[in-house]
């Protein structure tokens, strides 16, 4: 098979991959960018595969005028910058040793052992400059029927980095084809090795959750995950159930990941996925709002159009609800209300205490009229 694309054929890429050809070295595009070519779908990121260890890369890329930076040169990687575009290059390599949260790798020449440490089949395809397609696993055939698997023995591969387990069930929503399941094999070894999740940093944990829950629907990989045990052990006392209803009810609009989060519950998202401290806020907001009665509209005026969306959504497919008609226009509607009324319209008559509760009084008055009462009907 031979894959192609504007990517591919820029001069920028093909000037990395000819230098190093150029100078007796084996040289391919590897892992995203040749699996989302095969299944159609765009490519943003372009790495490369070598045979040439990160000081000879170094300085054939200085050579040919191209700037060079040392993104990870123990673990074989260095970035080289062509034509503005960043190419990471990395040296074929076998893994040493591994603890299940890094590993300990060797530089070697042979491909089909840089592919064997990979994770998944469909992330172990390499191209040539010309696009031919080298396939060392036999994972062209798993990518064309977008079938997540895991390269060699899955049990293996997880011990190895248990990140992948996660990383499993984003693939399966990201590039997986639902229609036929999740691989069970796959699976089985992810629920051995729940225990695994617990050993890794927040930072990695949720950076995976926030792919996965922005997927296009994540609601066969979540609940495939919490039949595993693996969604207990990020989001303990998590229900998936909701999920489905909620992507079938945004019918288009962006899958934002921090309301899918929010429909599933669970106890201590914060610390275990290490949210910044306005997703902490957002969450919290989204929680408190679902629980409440306020219309779409007051929704809107409190939090913006877009959170107050997220509430409405969420609402109704934890409460099995319907969304109210004209909601995202009522969202809008509110969040560009403004309370007529300002402190000096009240002063001096009022002060202080008296001032704040007199305020909050007439905008509660104004917000349950609709946002309807002009400023001068509110202070007669």
């Amino acid at each position: 098979m031979r894959i192609g694309g504007d990517w591919l054929a820029r001069p920028a890429t093909q000037g990395v991959l000819g230098m190093l050809a150029q100078a007796g070295h084996r040289a391919l595009v590897v892992g995203g960018a040749v699996r989302n070519a095969v299944l159609g779908m765009p490519v943003a990121d372009v790495d490369v595969a070598t045979d040439a260890v990160p000081g000879r890369v170094m300085m054939l890329a200085q050579a040919a005028g191209l700037r060079v930076v040392p993104t990870g040169v123990e673990h074989g990687t260095v970035t080289v910058v062509a034509g503005g575009i960043p190419h990471e290059v990395t040296t074929f390599r076998r893994d040493v040793a591994t603890d299940g949260r890094r590993a300990t790798v060797a530089f070697g020449t042979d491909l089909a052992e840089d592919a064997a440490r990979r994770d998944f089949t469909m992330n172990a395809l390499y191209a040539e400059a010309d696009g031919t397609v080298v396939d060392p696993l036999g994972g062209l055939p798993d990518t064309r029927a977008r079938r997540v698997r895991f390269a060699g023995d899955p049990a293996t591969r997880i011990a190895e980095d248990h990140l992948r387990i996660l990383r499993f069930f984003r693939f399966h929503a990201t590039h997986g084809d639902p229609a036929q399941g999740i691989d069970a094999e796959g699976l089985a070894a992810c629920a051995a090795g729940a225990g695994g999740v617990d050993r890794l940093s927040r930072e990695r944990v949720g950076a995976e959750m926030r792919r996965l829950l922005a997927a296009p629907d994540p609601a066969p990989a979540v609940a495939a995950m919490a039949q595993a045990g693996v969604l207990g052990r990020v989001l303990p006392g998590a229900d998936p159930r909701g999920l489905p209803r909620l992507v079938a009810l945004e019918e288009g609009a962006p899958p934002r990941w921090l309301r899918r989060l929010a429909v599933l519950g669970g106890d201590g998202a914060g610390p275990r996925l290490r949210l910044s401290r306005a997703e902490e806020a957002d969450l919290r907001v989204l929680r408190e709002g679902i629980g409440t009665q306020r219309t779409p509209a007051e929704l809107g005026y409190g939090f913006g159009a877009d959170l107050a969306g997220d509430i409405v959504l969420a609402r109704a497919a934890l409460l099995e609800g319907h969304l109210p008609g004209g909601w995202r226009a009522e969202a809008e509607r509110g969040a560009a209300a403004v309370f007529p009324v300002r402190a000096a319209d009240l002063m001096p008559a009022l002060a202080g205490r008296a001032l704040g509760e007199r305020l909050a009084a007439l905008e509660t008055r104004w917000i349950l009229s609709g946002f309807t009462l002009t400023k001068d009907q509110l202070l007669d």
